[in-house]
């Protein structure tokens, strides 16, 4: 899980549109009846965006809200090295430059003179080494550690087998901060714009080490800073006046709802609560007719994984079988009906290889659909395991209305494609995700969001040793392309181990894809400039409102 967009040293990211948000309001015409709060109190010409977050951030602290729920605010109460532009590749942010070394391992950054906490403390490298180290201590718990494998000595430190002496990160001085890669890695940039790689105020951390999780003792370095927070209620932000870039921001207060249902959040942006919403899925063939719906590509999977190490799946026919049964195409139409694209391979679309083309082009479908190939294939499989019946099969998903559909949907195409009866089941998200991780499940469903921007954060997923893999399943010759893909500084040579890499996967099938992820929202026309990044974080940096 990783982050991504970077550019300069190879890497193109390219997504046409950028996003997931939306809501209605004209310039010229009669505005939406606005909050409460909004009327009388504050002054007519304050900018206010009205947002919702779902839920409860999952934490502030950056190295443990590594998830949706938390990116979305703290993308814009933090900055690190560098940013997101609008074309979603990384920019200088808190570091003004770099240089890189001619071997590629060795980036030293130049931090702004005027870069600052809110509380006017200056943004210093020391912040930036205590932060990545903190995020790569055990004792920490990190889900985002692994992102700085990269760093040397960082995954020796954070399997608890080195020192945090010996992590390659240091302050040189107040405004040089060195970072040393255990290999050259040509998105280094990209990763490091990741939430996950935000400073901390040392100072403010160590004195209470607590500091994220209210807002009168919250400090940030970004375009917001938190202003209130009720918990599980609702949060503001409000302009930060000691940003470094503050004249850019154009909004005096962003306000966060927490509302966690689709109907409801749709309702209260028809009656102006809100600038934007997501669409309801039972009104979503009407909805997405409409002039005020934003539809963009975000970089991630919809797909299901095969337990190779519970029957039928330990045999490569038998998955192939089940994965050719099912008609993508239809599930997007018929099922979800979002506009999403039906995955026929895992790396979703918006990767451009050095040459230009998009790497989901250049790989092709690694897999459609093929009732008659898939029952020949089922029909060879149960040959080689000596079934003359095939084992009960359970598909498993986490409970959900729309992941129960497509689960629905699934069952339907396997009788009648396969004529196989599959068993559904489900379970609450911390359970399901438990029984995943330690092979509970025969065929389970999945999901893959970008982290950073390039295949081999998805494709890495699925070596032996990743917590993300979770099929049991393991290839020497896929280990050895992740591995190569990883080092290699030509970038030719790199995506071409990519390549490789997917097309293994498909050839041994422990996982099939569904489809791949987009972000539809409504937002209102009097808002303007939100850029929201495939990787499924948004920014208000240039955001506006009339």
């Amino acid at each position: 899980m990783k982050k991504w967009l970077f550019m300069l040293v190879g890497v193109m990211f390219v997504f046409l549109l950028a996003a997931c948000t939306a809501n209605e309001n004209a310039g010229e015409e009669k505005p939406k009846e606005q909050p409460e709060g909004e009327q009388g109190g504050a002054s007519t010409d304050e900018k206010v965006l009205y947002l919702n977050n779902g839920v409860e951030p999952t934490s502030f602290d950056p190295p443990i809200g590594f998830d949706s729920n938390s990116w979305q605010a703290l993308n814009n109460l933090l900055e690190g090295l560098t940013r997101l532009g609008k074309d979603h590749q990384p920019e200088p942010a808190v570091a003004e430059s770099w240089d890189i070394s001619e071997d590629g391992k060795e980036y030293t950054f130049h931090l702004r003179e005027d870069a600052k906490w809110s509380n006017g403390d200056p943004v210093t490298a020391e912040d930036f080494e205590f932060a990545w180290k903190r995020m790569l201590n055990p004792e920490t718990g990190s889900p985002a550690a692994f992102l700085g494998y990269f760093i040397a000595g960082g995954e020796a430190y954070n399997a608890g087998e080195g020192s945090e002496e010996d992590v390659g990160v240091e302050a040189v001085d107040e405004k040089t901060f060195k970072v040393t890669l255990s290999s050259p890695t040509g998105f280094f940039l990209n990763i490091i714009s990741n939430p996950a790689f935000f400073p901390i105020n040392k100072e403010v951390a160590e004195e209470n080490p607590e500091w994220f999780a209210e807002a009168d003792t919250f400090v940030a370095n970004g375009p917001f800073k938190l202003e209130s927070w009720t918990h599980d209620t609702e949060m503001v932000m409000v302009k930060n006046d000691q940003y470094w870039d503050a004249d850019t921001v154009k909004l005096d207060k962003v306000h966060w709802a927490m509302v966690n249902d689709s109907n409801t959040e749709y309702q209260m942006y028809e009656s102006g609560e809100l600038d934007t919403s997501g669409v309801p899925s039972e009104m979503a063939e009407e909805l997405l007719k409409g002039d005020d719906v934003i539809m963009e590509d975000q970089a991630g999977t919809y797909f299901y994984r095969f337990n190779v190490n519970k029957e039928p799946f330990q045999n490569v026919n038998i998955r192939k079988a089940f994965a050719m049964a099912i008609d993508q195409q239809q599930i997007v139409e018929y099922v979800t009906k979002n506009g999403e694209k039906p995955a026929f391979g895992f790396v979703a679309p918006g990767f451009k290889d050095p040459s230009g083309t998009d790497f989901r082009e250049a790989n092709g479908n690694l897999i459609e659909f093929d009732a008659e190939k898939a029952k020949e294939l089922l029909a060879k499989g149960m040959k080689e395991e000596g079934y003359d019946e095939l084992p009960t099969v359970t598909l498993t998903y986490n409970t959900s209305d729309s992941h129960k559909a497509i689960a629905e949907t699934m069952q339907q195409m396997f009788k009648q494609n396969l004529g196989v009866d599959v068993e559904l089941a489900n379970a609450e998200w911390n359970v399901f995700l438990q029984d995943q991780k330690d092979l509970k499940h025969q065929l389970s469903r999945s999901s893959f969001l970008h982290d950073y921007a390039d295949p081999i954060n998805a494709l890495e997923s699925f070596v032996t040793d990743s917590t993300m893999n979770r099929t049991g399943w393991s290839n020497d010759e896929f280990d050895d392309l992740i591995a190569k893909a990883k080092s290699e500084t030509d970038e030719a040579k790199r995506w071409e181990y990519m390549y490789e890499a997917e097309k293994v996967l498909f050839e041994e099938m422990p996982i099939f894809p569904i489809h791949f992820y987009n972000q539809v929202v409504l937002q209102n026309d009097n808002v303007t400039g939100i850029v929201r990044h495939p990787v499924g974080y948004m920014e208000l940096k240039w955001a506006d409102k009339q």
